[in-house]
């Protein structure tokens, strides 16, 4: 909302040494937030003066049309003998007043003004557009015409209000009504301690039976309707240059003078208004719900289909206007066209006026499906005062017979859906409790009653809440006001005082372990958004009977395609190494840890919580019963070079088992040696993925999964090639956990080393042949090491040779070679009997 600091004085009575910069220190004081005050005029000086052109000449010979212009100054120069300027812009014509910068001026953007000659001429100054003067678009591009009745030499800088200070205020949702000059006024008055003159206490014309027929259909989208009718509109009336100043410096063009009115008017009280050309509407007013699939070609040229839910007005040939978005073409206001044959102007002449109170959420939700924002929209989707209908109504009527001539009808159209005015109960003290600061009764009612409430009771408050203010609900509505008006600054800090003898808990550790280990394995830690949607997931294979696919789906989603909270956190490290390979990063590895979303199906509805008091042990229960599962995840992915090639020898690319070498890293972190086992399992290689397997309870239960990603989501994804994946839950690994991690105990006593060379069918998993060693080796075995895997015809067609490094050690004593073979033959023969291994000589 642009404030002109000039219009704001209108209805406070600032003191005259208060610039701009003094409004949005005080404004930003109690809650509004003031981006920027800007200096409009700022380094521009005169001669600046209305001028009258006397005479024309058409200058030949140049690429383009150039006129040496005579212009009367009067006494402006000096001399009083006319002006000679050369001007190449032609919306003017001997006889019209213009705007007239003489040699000395500055214009903004210290652009100095002096005679030069040019084109053959010498021009002594210029005619001025308003882009010239820094007034802003109004709609013509050329050179400011006056009205004739403005006198020639008088300064120009004061006429068009040049010189002023605007504050640009950004609206939040919930301040809807500071949308309007009305609105910060009223917070400006507060702020300074100041009365207010509000522009809605008008003398309003009552409803009668003499109004335009209105029908309303839908009392619920629409819940008051006021309808005004003034004739006799002059065609040529144009709009006050004080009005087209405001409206510009509000950042609106200038169009015709009723839809200006009723601009200026929105502006003034924050009530959207809209002029239907009277000829143009057949039979009464309506207001309902659109029937699917119905058309309606809006202002702005662009054919629409309507939907179900879409709240439009109509008449007796269908819908003439989306209600609180935009009107129709059918019924627009004609601009004002001169006959080539005589010279006469035609235009709209009779107008209804419509000043209506719609439902925000319907007009919030009509405005996104047709992608269409207007200023209207804007404000009843934030909530606009429903009592201000009637006044904004009669303030439009007044200024068409003041400005336009015309003369209003006596008849007045208002339909009312009954509703009482809201109250609130609130104990006198609950800001302070709120605060933690003593206000005191008197302060809160005086608070309260500044922004516009009725305040009755002693202890016990009863609150009615202003019609302008829907954002107020509930007692901490009202104690934030209090709270905001008496200052943000006045609070006190105070620490909280936390009970002692609290610290992380073991899965806060486990979680700060697990990144901190994949931090140090090179891995970097990424932050992506939790959303996602069902198109990912196809990307990724994943099949439809998947769990991965039972996702919470968010009611108001940031994006249509992303509706649902992430089930997996691979998608978003994809998309993150993506970007980045994208942006010439080949060489990645990265990771993140956090929550997934798995809904359930018997979430109970969500219970709003007090915030007077600490939840109850119920209350909360309540709360966890309404939330989706949230296992928490580690996920790392791949892609280029693991170790990079140097002068200390060759690197090598990241693969699928550097993939399960990050889950085995986290799994260390909590105190898990992880079972190693072939899988197949979307988005993973069928025949390169592995399954994570922990031991719960004595049994073998999948944490994770491992491996190089299917070529086919590679492909889809445009990922670099052999991209690797780890994904494992951290919530099952805690289960697996045998609780604290303890440190290693050191052995004093050396180790002994055997090497052990198995000859298996193809077909045998490596981690089952070292599950044999580790079961045959028993008490002694500190470590199994796999270090050779060899295929060829020395082992034979179908089988493999895998070399294992065994370690023993005792706690006790140093181990003689002999206890170490006897160990070492005691796993072997395990591994024969178990999975039908061979020693290899």
């Amino acid at each position: 909302m642009r404030v002109p600091l000039s219009w704001l004085r209108e209805y406070v009575d600032l003191p005259a040494t208060t610039t701009g910069r003094d409004v949005q220190e005080k404004l930003i004081g109690v809650g509004l937030e003031v981006e920027t005050v800007e200096q409009l005029g700022e380094g521009l000086s005169g001669p600046l003066v209305v001028g009258q052109v006397l005479t024309i000449e058409e200058l030949e010979g140049f690429k383009k049309p150039i006129r040496f212009c005579t212009v009367d100054v009067r006494q402006a120069n000096g001399t009083g003998e006319p002006q000679e300027i050369v001007c190449g812009a032609r919306n003017f014509a001997v006889g019209d007043k213009v705007v007239v910068v003489l040699p000395g001026a500055v214009l903004p953007g210290d652009f100095k003004i002096a005679a030069r000659k040019t084109y053959g001429r010498t021009s002594h100054g210029m005619i001025c557009s308003g882009d010239e003067l820094g007034m802003g678009d109004d709609g013509t591009h050329g050179i400011i015409v006056l009205p004739p009745e403005y006198e020639v030499g008088i300064d120009a800088i004061e006429l068009l209000e040049l010189r002023d200070e605007v504050l640009d205020i950004a609206v939040t949702p919930d301040r809807g009504y500071c949308l309007s000059m009305r609105g910060v006024a009223r917070e400006a008055a507060i702020a300074f301690g100041l009365p207010l003159r509000d522009p809605a206490l008008l003398d309003v014309a009552p409803p009668n039976a003499g109004g335009y027929p209105v029908q309303v259909g839908d009392p619920i989208g629409c819940d008051r309707f006021t309808a005004r009718t003034v004739t006799g509109l002059d065609p040529e009336a144009r709009t006050p240059l004080w009005m087209q100043r405001r409206l510009q410096k509000a950042g609106m063009r200038p169009v015709s003078l009723a839809v200006d009115i009723t601009n200026y008017v929105m502006l003034e009280l924050g009530q959207p208004l809209h002029a239907y050309d009277r000829t143009t509407v057949e039979g009464p007013i309506g207001v309902r719900r659109a029937t699917p699939g119905e058309e309606l070609v809006t202002l702005d040229g662009t054919k629409r289909v309507l939907d179900g839910e879409d709240l439009v007005i109509t008449d007796n040939r269908g819908p003439i206007g989306l209600a609180g978005v935009m009107g129709g073409a059918n019924t627009e206001i004609a601009a004002p066209v001169a006959d080539p044959g005589t010279g006469r102007v035609h235009g709209t002449t009779d107008v209804v006026i419509e000043a209506a109170h719609f439902d925000a959420i319907s007009i919030a939700r009509t405005a996104r499906r047709h992608r269409l924002s207007s200023e209207a929209a804007k404000r009843f989707e934030r909530g606009v005062d429903p009592e201000a209908a009637s006044a904004a109504a009669q303030r439009t009527v007044d200024l068409l017979v003041l400005l336009a001539g015309g003369t209003a009808e006596e008849g007045v159209t208002e339909v009312v859906s009954p509703r009482g005015p809201r109250t609130i109960t609130i104990p006198a003290d609950h800001p302070d409790k709120v605060a933690g600061v003593a206000y005191g009764r008197e302060t809160v009612v005086r608070r309260l009653q500044q922004v516009g409430c009725d305040v009755y009771g002693q202890d016990e408050l009863v609150v009615t809440v202003p019609s302008w203010r829907p954002d107020l609900g509930d007692p901490n509505d009202l104690a934030e006001e209090v709270i905001r008006l008496e200052g943000y600054e006045n609070l006190p800090s105070t620490l909280p005082l936390p009970p002692a003898g609290r610290g992380l808990t073991e899965r806060q550790r486990l979680h700060r372990r697990v990144g901190r280990a994949l931090a140090g394995a090179g891995y970097v830690e990424t932050l992506n958004y939790p959303f996602t949607g069902p198109a990912v997931l196809d990307q990724l294979g994943i099949e439809p009977d998947d769990p991965r696919r039972d996702a919470v789906t968010l009611v108001n989603p940031l994006s249509d395609e992303e509706p649902d909270l992430r089930t997996t956190l691979i998608p978003g490290l994809l998309a993150a190494l993506r970007r980045n390979y994208g942006r010439g990063n080949h060489d990645l590895a990265l990771f993140e840890t956090g929550p997934v979303f798995r809904a359930t199906g018997t979430e109970l509805p969500a219970r709003r919580l007090v915030v007077d008091r600490r939840p109850t042990d119920d209350e909360i229960a309540s709360l966890d019963a309404s939330l989706p599962q949230q296992p928490r995840r580690a996920a790392v992915v791949l892609a280029g070079a693991r170790e990079q090639a140097g002068w200390w020898g060759a690197g090598y690319p990241s693969g699928w088992a550097d993939a399960v070498e990050a889950g085995r890293a986290v799994a260390r972190e909590a105190g898990v040696e992880l079972i190693v086992r072939q899988d197949q399992h979307a988005p993973w290689h069928p025949g390169r993925c592995a399954a994570l397997l922990a031991l719960v309870d004595g049994e073998e239960v999948l944490v994770g999964n491992a491996g190089e990603l299917h070529p086919r989501v590679v492909k889809t994804l445009g990922l670099p090639e052999r991209t690797s994946a780890m994904e494992i839950d951290l919530d099952r690994l805690e289960r697996a956990s045998a609780g604290s991690l303890q440190a290693p105990r050191i052995s004093t006593f050396p180790v002994a080393t055997q090497d052990v060379a198995l000859i298996v069918d193809a077909s045998v998993a490596a981690a089952d042949v070292e599950a044999a060693l580790r079961d045959g080796a028993g008490e002694l075995l500190e470590s199994v090491r796999l270090f050779d895997v060899f295929t060829g015809e020395q082992v034979g067609d179908g089988k493999k040779s895998l070399a294992y490094a065994l370690r023993f050690r005792a706690d006790d004593r140093t181990l003689t070679a002999e206890e170490a073979t006897a160990a070492r033959d005691a796993a072997v023969a395990v591994a024969v009997e178990r999975v039908g291994a061979a020693l290899r000589g």
